[in-house]
């Protein structure tokens, strides 16, 4: 392989004669061979647009030249369209600062630029340090590029599946609103409610997510940008960071604050530990959702089958004919790893000493990884399940006309101690309701028609 010679304050550093990177980056590359975790690359992509958003505030404030602050702009928006992706090989388990991400980002920026300024004839020369980390700290910018990824990917990724999904469901809940259906407590019987009533309780768990997932997202649109080493600014313009804010603001269509405090911003995380709890929050409420739809198609013969689900792919390598519900079983794994993301995000959040956080890639890369498996899913769920869910009408009539608990409609008319016998002895013999209330003598047939009426008993009493 073709080398050319690097250097930064450690010495000389043989780097691919291919790669844009510098020295930094190349040591980090070298020292952390740790698994196969590779910075996501919504963060390098944040990176690349605080590095432009921080060369127009330092043009703006005067602490940077034009020439330079275009030049670097201009290769921040290559890299924004994928075309050095290359370039950013460093992995998750670095340092806890996320200062070599930083510097590969400040390395590959001033590489590329000075390639550009050099075709353009210029003299001048962009360095990696003084002029793409001008006026910044790896303690400021790594925390910036946590929060704007991280509502960028809510609100370009999540979101946008979240509403896909509700939206499906609301027609389904609305389409098979006159369906009267067993409801069940406890996996045992109860009392009856519509198909589409029961649909209606995942339209809204999917309503409150969103509601929660926004409200907690607004959290991470304040940044630590200005606070440099510790919090102090030192070595930035005093405008520096509200600047920065609002080219960010400008570029992503989204709104981004100077965080008011940069000491919290530097060394504390629980605006992304609270923001991926209402993630939790959602995969909680998928995998219950998940949960119901499988156990409402389970069968096709021998289980509640009151639903039916496409069937995308065989489902055994032994038993010929068998379909299983994959999409949900995909769901619900999505839901545990969430879960497990939130513990380490949890943890990750609560450590850190002083006036920094070191467990700042964890956090970023399991906060990302969530919004990632979350939106998937939920595409996935979408197109290849809840699109297609149908009800298995004659199973649906067959499970109300059968169940016991219609016995409940009883209870006003003849007390719960009579509709309770005549539930026990419809059990105990094998008889229908209206058998054993008659076999009581507590009712008549007609009594019985009169007040038992499954469609009667979904409807609110308002």
């Amino acid at each position: 392989m073709d080398y050319r010679i690097e250097r930064d304050t450690l010495g000389e550093v043989k780097v691919p004669a291919d790669k844009f990177w510098g020295a930094q980056t190349q040591r980090s590359k070298e020292n952390f061979k740790i698994g196969l975790e590779k910075m996501p690359e919504r963060v390098v992509k944040a990176f690349a647009i605080l590095k432009r958003s921080t060369a127009a505030a330092n043009q703006r404030l005067g602490n940077l030249d034009s020439e330079k602050a275009e030049a670097i702009a201009a290769v921040c928006d290559d890299i924004l369209t994928g075309k050095y992706d290359d370039n950013f090989p460093l992995v998750v388990w670095q340092t806890g600062s996320g200062t070599q991400s930083n510097m590969n980002m400040n390395e590959v920026v001033a590489n590329l630029a000075n390639a550009l300024l050099k075709e353009k004839g210029s003299s001048a020369v962009i360095h990696p340090n003084d002029d793409v980390n001008r006026s910044q700290s790896s303690n400021d910018t790594f925390p910036t590029a946590m929060h704007v990824a991280g509502v960028l990917a809510v609100y370009e990724q999540l979101l946008p599946a979240l509403d896909q999904l509700r939206h499906t469901l609301h027609e389904k809940a609305e389409k098979y609103n006159g369906i009267v259906k067993i409801g069940r407590t406890h996996l045992q019987d109860a009392t009856p409610l519509t198909l589409g009533q029961e649909i209606s309780g995942w339209v809204h768990m999917l309503d409150r997510s969103r509601e929660m997932i926004s409200e907690a997202t607004e959290k991470l649109r304040a940044l630590a940008i200005g606070g440099t080493a510790v919090g102090t600014g030192i070595n930035a313009h005093p405008q520096f960071g509200e600047t920065v804010a609002e080219e960010i603001t400008k570029f992503t269509g989204q709104a981004f604050t100077s965080s008011p405090n940069k000491f919290h911003a530097l060394t504390s995380h629980d605006e992304m530990a609270y923001a991926h709890g209402a993630l939790k929050a959602l995969a909680a409420d998928l995998m219950k959702i998940a949960n119901d739809v499988r156990w409402l198609a389970s069968g096709p013969r021998c289980g509640i089958g009151e639903i039916i689900i496409p069937a995308n792919e065989p489902g055994s390598s032994i038993m010929p004919g068998k379909v299983n519900p994959t999409q949900c079983e995909a769901v619900t794994m999505v839901a545990a790893q969430v879960m497990g993301n939130d513990a380490t995000i949890g943890f990750a959040a609560s450590q850190g000493n002083f006036e920094l956080n070191v467990f700042k890639p964890v956090i970023i890369y399991n906060f990302l990884q969530s919004v990632q498996l979350l939106s998937d899913s939920m595409v996935s769920f979408h197109d290849n399940c809840a699109a297609g869910i149908e009800p298995n009408e004659k199973t649906i009539q067959d499970n109300v006309a059968n169940s016991l608990m219609l016995v409940t409609a009883l209870n006003p008319h003849i007390g719960y101690e009579n509709a309770a016998k005549i539930a026990k002895l419809a059990h105990k013999e094998g008889l229908t309701l209206k058998e054993a209330a008659v076999k009581l003598e507590l009712l008549t047939e007609a009594q019985f028609d009169e007040m038992v009426k499954p469609e009667e008993m979904v409807k609110p009493n308002i």
